[in-house]
C-alpha cells in the first residue's frame, strides 16, 4: 500500500516538503508525542489552503516538532475526499460540510474537527455589467446575472466552492447554462484568472481572492458575512482523519498528531496571524469556550439515527 501511495504522489507531481526551519510554538513533552519521526503524512486539501500559502507558512512548526514531513496534495474538495476514499491520504482538510458528512457516514472519516473559516464573495469586473454591486442577497445577485446573461465562470470541479455555487443556484431556482455560463474544471486561482480575462463574474473564497487580487482587475461586488454580507456565503473548513479500520495503510497516529496540533492554541494563533497584503485570510474556530460538539459527527446525527 505504501508503494501505491508513492505512485499516487508521483502521478500528481507532488513531492515531500521537508523543513527544519522554525521553532515549536506548542508545549508538551517528547514523551507525550507518538513515535513518528522520519514518517510522512499525506494531507489532501482544498486548493485555497495551499494556494494562499497558509500551509507553507505553518507546516514547518509541525514538521520540526515531530521530525516528519507533510505532503500537502492540493485538490478540489471532492477530489481530496475521493483520494482519501481510495486510501491515498491520511488526513483531509476541506470546506464542504455536506460532502464531509457523506464521507463520515460512509465510514471513511473519523474524528472530525471544526478548523477555521472565511467566507465566499461574488467578484466581477469593476464595470459590473449586471449591476449586482451591494446586493444584500447572494441568490438575488445570481438571478440578476442569469437574467442579464452576463458572463459567469464556474469552477465546475466538485470542489467546496463549486458545491456552494451549485447550492446557491438551486436556492435561486435557476439551472445555469448557455453561452454565458462557463465551467472550467479548474482550481480557484485559475478560475479567477479566466474570469479576469473574460470580464466575467465568479464565486470565490475570500482568502484566494485576496491572495490573487494584486494580479487581477476583479473586485468584490457581493460580500460574505465577514463584511456583514449574507450568512449563506459562510465558508467553514473542517479536518478529519482517514479511518484506519477501512484503510489499514492510513498513518492514523500521525494524522491524529496533526489534527491535535492544528487545532491547538499555538497553531490556531498562527492561522489567525497569517496575512497577505495586510489582510487576514482565515479565522480560526477550533479553540472555543463553548465548543460545538456537533462538529464530531455528521450534521443531524443523533444516537437515535444510528439505530435506523
Amino acid at each position: 500500500m505504501t508503494i501505491q501511495r508513492r505512485d499516487f504522489m508521483k502521478a500528481i507531481g507532488v513531492g515531500a516538503v521537508a523543513s527544519t526551519a522554525g521553532c515549536s510554538q506548542l508545549g508538551g513533552s517528547d514523551a507525550d508525542r507518538p513515535d513518528v519521526a522520519g514518517e510522512s503524512l499525506t494531507l489532501t486539501t482544498t486548493t485555497s489552503t495551499y494556494d494562499t500559502g497558509l500551509l507553507d507558512e505553518i507546516h514547518p512548526d509541525f514538521e520540526e516538532m515531530y521530525g516528519v514531513t507533510v505532503d500537502a496534495v492540493a485538490q478540489g474538495t471532492g477530489a481530496a475526499l475521493e483520494s482519501a476514499r481510495n486510501g491515498d491520504s491520511d488526513v483531509v482538510m476541506v470546506h464542504a460540510r455536506g460532502l464531509e458528512d457523506e464521507f463520515m457516514r460512509n465510514g471513511y472519516g473519523v474524528n472530525r474537527r471544526d478548523l477555521m473559516f472565511n467566507d465566499f464573495v461574488i467578484v466581477g469586473p469593476e464595470s459590473d455589467p449586471a449591476g449586482i454591486q451591494g446586493t444584500a442577497s447572494a441568490t438575488e445577485a445570481l438571478t440578476t446575472i442569469a437574467e442579464a446573461e452576463a458572463p459567469f465562470v464556474s469552477r465546475g470541479d466538485n470542489s467546496g466552492t463549486h458545491t456552494k455555487e451549485l447550492n446557491l443556484w438551486e436556492a435561486a431556482g435557476i439551472d445555469p447554462g448557455g453561452d454565458w455560463y462557463q465551467e472550467t474544471g479548474s482550481g480557484m486561482g485559475e478560475a479567477l484568472n479566466i474570469a479576469n480575462q473574460q470580464g466575467a463574474y465568479t464565486l470565490s473564497d475570500r482568502g484566494t481572492f485576496i491572495s490573487q487580487r494584486s494580479e487581477i482587475d476583479l473586485t468584490i461586488l457581493v460580500q460574505g458575512p465577514i463584511e456583514d454580507g449574507p450568512e449563506i456565503l459562510a465558508n467553514p473548513y473542517g479536518i478529519m482523519a482517514v479511518n484506519p479500520g477501512v484503510h489499514d495503510n492510513a498513518n492514523y497516529d500521525l494524522a491524529m498528531a496533526y489534527i491535535g496540533w492544528i487545532t491547538s492554541p499555538g497553531a490556531q494563533d498562527a492561522i489567525s496571524d497569517y496575512q497577505m497584503n495586510g489582510e487576514q485570510l482565515f479565522f480560526p474556530e477550533a479553540v472555543s469556550e463553548d465548543p460545538d460538539f456537533q462538529q464530531y459527527v455528521p450534521e443531524g446525527w443523533s444516537s437515535d439515527s444510528s439505530d435506523q
